[in-house]
């Protein structure tokens, strides 16, 4: 038995350039979208819903990719097969979405663009765990974060730079989208496939002899109560408590939205509660009757089955996830209604307005590259845990102080704060995690890791547009700073997580 080789610093550079892309697509999705959405009709209550499709594409896509990859071997490896089907789909969507005609269009293709977003990046987290012996770990996340946060920059700014440095129009007749943010896509679909392109011809992945070979003490073999072992009572008896708690709670919730009257999308968090009930009931009967073989029971036994370090990484990550995607659903209507005063999208203060938040979203994802190398070196200082709760207050703060600042230019500080908590959650919570991971089911428990990063954001587009229109009087700056509480949360709940660094 051998330990995993450290890599070199450019062999790891090389293994996480794809992100770079990556990136691209999601920074132009999460700056624009929204503002493609009103530009073609949609309410500001509307918004919400309309971005379901990000949320529920990655609750049911990363853990078949994870579990997949988990069993692919061929010519061009295990995950990096995914990196580039991934690649090659998605930037068919970037060059297609901003053309969209009408409303449902841009939201059909939001899910189809977030699917093939998924299949790239799934892979890549799992790529770490595969590559890297522990003690590189936390610098391998964090290279991923720079390249999140460099491609981010570039990405959330470019309708702002072609605007500004290439007089490219920002305005468009009614329901049309301007070519500042058509011309954004077609160059983050090319640079989408063209990073993870160099990440598939320059990196070599090990063979699943080699990596059965390489004796890793912190990343155990297997776990006890995987797909492979005997069916016991007491597992089957854990997967019906499991569901019972899932549909019960989704019975209940249901017929409290129906007491109160609420408006359908708030059924989506408790009818999702239901569904993963009656799949969880469905994996024990499976159990019971021996067809235990199958990837779905696989991904659902693994589910019940996680390490107590992720259980307690998920409600971390529930409110952390909570928070961003209350961000990047309502920064452009709250900054343009707060800040700029108008809320009318064919009107030149508007699309100032949004092309500003693209800005901001550059700023925090430039400060999220730039503290990305630093982490390592704090959580060396303290340990892994401080280090997260400090950048997740400061990303509180950072939400919170958009309420309380007139100029656009005073964002830029909130968006440092946002920064710092964004470079921590690209990284820290997947460090502290793979420690506790079984290294033949690193994929796929990658991919169940993302529920607890998609679940807060169903609960977000379930119930944010409700609670924006009737509790905040459709003032979109106070989601902002249910945003800012969550992270809080989140950051007292890392102090009772285990990790084993």
């Amino acid at each position: 038995m051998k330990s995993k080789p450290r890599l070199s610093f450019w062999q790891i550079w090389n293994m996480s350039f794809g992100f770079l892309g990556i990136q691209f697509g999601f920074a132009l999705q999460n700056a624009n979208v929204s503002r493609i959405f009103e530009t073609l009709g949609a309410k500001i209550e509307s918004i919400p819903i309309l971005w379901i499709a990000a949320p529920i594409t990655g609750l049911i896509i990363q853990p078949i990719i994870g579990h997949m990859s988990d069993h692919t071997w061929n010519r061009l490896g295990r995950r990096r097969p995914y990196f580039l089907s991934g690649a090659i789909l998605a930037s068919l969507a970037l060059l297609i979405m901003p053309n969209s005609p009408v409303l449902w269009m841009a939201a059909g293709l939001l899910w189809i663009m977030d699917a093939s977003i998924n299949i790239s990046m799934e892979p890549f987290r799992a790529f770490v765990g595969d590559m890297l012996p522990s003690e590189q770990r936390t610098k391998g996340f964090a290279m991923q974060s720079f390249f999140i946060g460099t491609g981010a920059v570039v990405a959330s700014a470019l309708p702002y730079m072609l605007t500004n440095f290439f007089n490219v129009e920002n305005t468009a007749p009614e329901g049309m989208i301007p070519p500042s943010v058509r011309y954004s896509f077609y160059i983050g679909a090319t640079i989408f496939f063209l990073a993870v392109l160099w990440t598939v011809v320059r990196t070599k992945e090990y063979s699943p002899e080699e990596l059965a070979a390489f004796s890793e003490k912190e990343s155990p073999a297997s776990i006890t109560n995987n797909v492979d072992d005997t069916t016991t009572a007491s597992s089957y008896r854990k997967k019906i408590s499991i569901s019972l708690i899932f549909i019960i709670s989704g019975i209940v919730i249901s017929a409290f939205f129906y007491w109160i009257k609420a408006t359908g999308e708030l059924y989506i968090f408790s009818v999702g509660l239901l569904v993963f009930g009656f799949l969880m009931l469905l994996a024990g009967a499976l159990e019971k009757m021996n067809h235990n073989k199958n990837g779905f029971f696989a991904i659902m036994n693994d589910f019940s089955s996680m390490p107590l370090t992720m259980k307690q990484l998920a409600i971390v990550q529930f409110f952390s996830w909570f928070a961003l995607f209350a961000m990047w659903i309502y920064t452009t209507p709250a900054v343009t209604s707060h800040i700029y005063h108008t809320s009318d999208t064919t009107s030149e203060t508007f699309n100032r307005g949004a092309n500003w938040v693209g800005i901001c979203f550059a700023v925090y994802n430039g400060i999220a590259a730039l503290i990305a190398f630093l982490l390592p070196v704090i959580a060396k200082w303290t340990n892994r845990k401080v280090t997260h709760m400090v950048c997740l207050i400061a990303g509180g703060l950072g939400l919170i102080s958009i309420f309380f600042f007139k100029s656009p230019e005073m964002l830029l500080l909130s968006m440092v704060g946002v920064g710092i908590a964004w470079a921590s959650i690209l990284s820290m919570p997947y460090a502290i995690l793979t420690g506790s991971l079984p290294r033949d089911k690193m994929g796929v428990y990658m991919g169940i890791f993302n529920f607890f990063i998609v679940i807060p954001q169903i609960l977000a587009a379930s119930i944010l547009g409700f609670i924006t229109k009737t509790v905040f009087k459709g003032e979109a700056v106070y989601a902002l700073i249910l945003g800012g509480i969550s992270l809080f949360v989140a950051a007292v709940m890392v102090l009772f997580v285990r990790d084993k660094d």
